[in-house]
């Protein structure tokens, strides 16, 4: 063994460094200069040392760095070998990587279907889509609660058009989406969460739901919604599923109440569209259309009332609600009391004053047949009720002849148009 640079010279201390400066170098404290060979080359004086080169040094430098740079050349040379290697086999490859996220996507689907007990379901070319003891696939795994399945049963004829009601926060978003998720599931090959399901195949699923607005665009709320009416209107067939969650909620009760109910007519008609659709609103005027329309149905979320509670039994029956039950959802989210207790009069005010009401034309007595008249309100019947009760508050023995043509006047302006 060759003796080192340090027994060879006596210098304890002696290190050999490097930097991209000088590369090599041989690094002596200035306690030890007077022991360093007159062949050391002094390279740099620095306050505490100098610093050395000797012709060894620079000669294993060369070596050391010419090896970097044959490994960098060998490792990009293995590399180029390998890529062509695999550009040879690139069909080979993509065929395997294939198979095996087919394999993979299989097995997970079983997975989950063993696991969470699912059904196969009977996926054909009609129109019924029948879902029994359905449940939503990713809820039924993270909620709190129990999840409660549900029946769906919809199709093109007497079925096609299911508007729901019931209160906010009662699960009936969960359950539309849940229906659109089975539909969905069983198209691409895969066991369903339902205790039993025919699914007709779906051409495409339309969606309208959430509240978002885009303001980069200058886009409302509203509007985007209603441009998402416009392309679900625009393009479904009568293969299609359509998902409807709350239209005409950003506007004015009146037109938002015309949309949906125009929407609705649009859709139930078989000569205008007639597809299978989930209806959700809370505008429950709409349930009056059942037995009207054909293909109309109501279905609401199932509600149980303990004094001032309201429980959520989360279980979609047949028929109507004519409840939201918006100032219980307030209280659960812990809106102070005040507040609360004035909301409960301001709405029992408005609803013995409201009396709104939507009739048929009345001229078009086979309205499942006919083409569609616009919706009408009975707002004169309301106005004309509204001038009747203030004609009879009137003290007609104390006015005087000025106050009379004042009040005539309001009421001329007040009768315009009926």
């Amino acid at each position: 063994m060759k003796p080192t640079k340090k027994k060879k010279t006596g210098i304890k201390n002696l290190r050999i460094k490097y930097n991209k400066v000088f590369g090599y170098f041989i690094e002596v404290t200035n306690s030890y200069k007077d022991m360093v060979p007159e062949r050391y080359i002094r390279k740099q004086t620095l306050t505490g040392s100098e610093r050395y080169i000797t012709s060894e040094l620079k000669e294993i430098e060369e070596v050391i760095l010419g090896a970097e740079e044959k490994v960098t050349d060998l490792e990009y040379d293995i590399f180029c070998s390998v890529r062509n290697k695999v550009s040879s086999e690139i069909n080979r490859i993509q065929k395997t990587a294939e198979i095996l996220s087919l394999t993979d996507v299989l097995c997970s689907l079983g997975e989950v279907a063993d696991k969470n007990n699912y059904c196969r379901p009977v996926v054909n070319n009609g129109n019924v889509i029948d879902i029994q003891g359905g449940r939503h696939p990713v809820v039924e795994l993270t909620g709190r609660e129990a999840f409660i399945p549900n029946d769906t049963l919809t199709d093109c004829d007497e079925n096609r058009l299911l508007i729901i009601t019931g209160p906010n926060m009662a699960g009936k978003s969960t359950y539309m989406r849940q229906t659109a998720l089975l539909v969905l599931v069983a198209q691409i090959g895969s066991f369903i969460p339902a205790a039993k399901a025919t699914i007709g195949i779906c051409d495409r699923i339309f969606t309208r739901v959430g509240a978002s607005d885009d303001l980069a665009t200058g886009q409302s709320t509203f509007m985007i919604e209603m441009a998402e009416v416009a392309n679900i209107l625009n393009n479904a067939t009568k293969k299609s599923l359509l998902i409807l969650d709350e239209i005409g909620r950003g506007t004015s009760t009146y037109d938002g109440l015309s949309i949906a109910w125009a929407v609705l007519e649009y859709i139930a008609d078989k000569k205008s569209l007639g597809a299978r659709t989930l209806f959700a609103t809370h505008y429950h005027e709409l349930t009056d259309l059942e037995g009207k329309i054909d293909g109309v149905k109501n279905y609401c979320v199932a509600v149980e009332e303990r004094g001032e509670d309201v429980i959520f039994l989360r279980k979609i029956i047949r028929g109507g609600t004519d409840k939201s039950y918006g100032i219980h959802v307030a209280r659960l989210a812990g809106v102070p009391g005040l507040v609360l207790k004035r909301a409960g009069g301001i709405l029992e005010n408005l609803i013995e004053k409201s009396g709104i009401s939507i009739d048929f034309p009345s001229d078009c007595p086979q309205y499942d047949n006919e083409p569609r008249e616009p919706l009408r309100l009975k707002l004169e019947e309301d106005k004309k009720t509204a001038v009747i009760k203030e004609i009879s508050k009137l003290d007609l023995n104390n006015i005087t002849p000025l106050e009379a043509i004042s009040i005539l006047y309001d009421l001329k302006t007040k009768t315009e148009g009926l």
